[in-house]
């Protein structure tokens, strides 16, 4: 796992821009990934995501400066103005993308890569009361979907893809798609490329326990085909008919 995850981060070579090429860049990068986007000024004005990481910019900055209780003021009052709790002691990348936002919540010793995309609801939290590193280390071009929980000290690689409302509790390789509670992985048939258009398809949710139930249930008229010469008409637990579950009453 630890070779897979190699290159997730590793971005303390690379020169950052300065504070107004970081802002083009975030408009452009709004522009491309929010197709109810008009235009620039409409996003500098109106996008609380935006207005959450460039407040963050500056609480970080503070934050390295030693004015904590200034960074944690500022992180705070941006809170109140965008829904979005980013601590500044987050490290975030280049052209990160938070769509809507409400409820975002970003741990201090988070980081997240470059071109990351951040739906509504998102928690990159912490599960430990250790000092050190507790929260998710997030790799480039990564999409979370909207609810979607990251937990502890785990990394995300490159190209992934969080399901929406899917919790994540362990690592996570490169060009891989996370659904469920807790999240599965699943490898991509086809990975995602840093050159590819951003991948936001956060509702692309693969039913991997569902699956494994229609492939034992297959498995199951197999075996009774071939030990008594047929299967038998009806099991006694409920099976998926296409995709609704069928044949048990939950008075619902």
């Amino acid at each position: 796992m630890q070779a897979e995850l190699s290159g997730t981060i590793n971005r303390k070579t690379q020169k950052t821009p300065s504070f107004f090429a970081s802002i083009r860049d975030d408009l452009k990068s709004a522009l491309q990934r929010d197709p109810a986007a008009r235009s620039r000024l409409e996003i500098a004005l109106l996008y609380p995501g935006l207005h959450a990481i460039w407040i963050h910019r500056i609480s970080h900055w503070l934050w390295c400066h030693n004015a904590k209780l200034l960074a944690r003021w500022l992180s705070q009052l941006a809170r109140g103005l965008t829904g979005i709790e980013i601590h500044p002691g987050a490290k975030i990348g280049q052209r990160v993308f938070i769509d809507h936002g409400m409820g975002v919540v970003i741990g201090e010793t988070a980081e997240v890569g470059n071109d990351v995309t951040l739906y509504h609801g998102v928690t990159l939290g912490g599960t430990s009361l250790n000092k050190g590193k507790r929260h998710p280390t997030i790799g480039d071009r990564v999409t979370i979907g909207a609810g979607a929980k990251v937990l502890g000290n785990i990394t995300i690689g490159n190209d992934s893809r969080i399901g929406a409302n899917a919790v994540v509790v362990k690592s996570v390789p490169e060009n891989s798609v996370v659904v469920g509670v807790p999240g599965q992985i699943v490898k991509r048939a086809q990975p995602h490329r840093p050159s590819d258009a951003p991948d936001l398809n956060h509702t692309a949710l693969p039913d991997v326990f569902a699956t494994a139930i229609r492939d034992l249930l297959a498995r199951v008229d197999d075996l009774e085909k071939r030990v008594e010469g047929h299967a038998h008409p009806h099991h006694p637990h409920f099976a998926p008919v296409g995709d609704a579950w069928q044949e048990v009453d939950y008075a619902i």
